[in-house]
């Protein structure tokens, strides 16, 4: 048999693989230096500009506020809301309204006469009624002798000098008593005397005016 050339160049033999290459030990990192933190650039403060000295003013008078007619008011509490009746049950004021149930208070334009009391006895006529009561009596401040006792020998007594005393009142007529004695001549002038005053007052040596009315 013939053997068959091949065609490959290089003859049939094959090429050894090439030997594998030794590898390298990888080179080491180089170690970076540790850098310390850079601080932020300082920012300088804005300094704030000095305020001007005050100027002293003189103390003018005290005026008083301002007002006008959107300060004016009614005083606190003196004012209330209107009482809306009839708005339903929701309101507290519904259905009756706050006039009770039926009768004749119920009604529109109900009125009556003071003391009146449903058709019933009124008061003013079942209590019992007993003397007279005068309404164009005079009262009078009452002052008596020994009261008198505190002035000086020889001084006019009048209203005026009995009401700075406080023995009577200003504009009430005075009445002289003869309860106890009195051993000054006094000048006494009042609106009216006891027999018994006025005899005590005239046997001390002293005089009765009586002021008319």
């Amino acid at each position: 048999m013939v053997e068959k050339k091949s065609t490959r160049k290089g003859g049939g033999a094959k090429k050894a693989a090439p030997a594998a290459k030794a590898k390298r030990p990888a080179k080491a990192a180089p170690k970076k230096a540790a850098v310390a933190p850079v601080p932020p650039p300082a920012v300088p403060k804005k300094e704030k500009p000095a305020r001007p000295a005050r100027k002293e003013v003189a103390a003018s008078p005290a005026r008083p506020a301002p007002f006008g007619f959107h300060g004016l008011a009614p005083a606190p509490g003196s004012t209330h809301y209107r009482k809306r009746v009839g708005r339903g049950p929701g309101s507290g004021h519904g259905k009756t309204a706050g006039k009770g149930n039926k009768g004749q208070k119920s009604r529109t334009g109900y009125r009556h006469q003071r003391g009146f009391e449903g058709g019933q006895m009124p008061l003013h006529r079942r209590v019992p009624k007993r003397g007279f009561t005068n309404i164009f009596r005079i009262e009078y401040d009452v002052v008596n002798l020994s009261d008198l006792d505190r002035f000086e020998a020889g001084q006019a007594v009048n209203p005026e000098t009995l009401a700075a005393a406080r023995l009577s009142r200003r504009n009430r007529p005075v009445k002289i008593l003869g309860d106890g004695e009195v051993g000054k001549a006094l000048t006494v002038s009042a609106h009216k005397f006891s027999a018994g005053a006025q005899a005590k007052i005239e046997k001390a040596g002293g005089r009765c005016e009586v002021i008319p009315r």
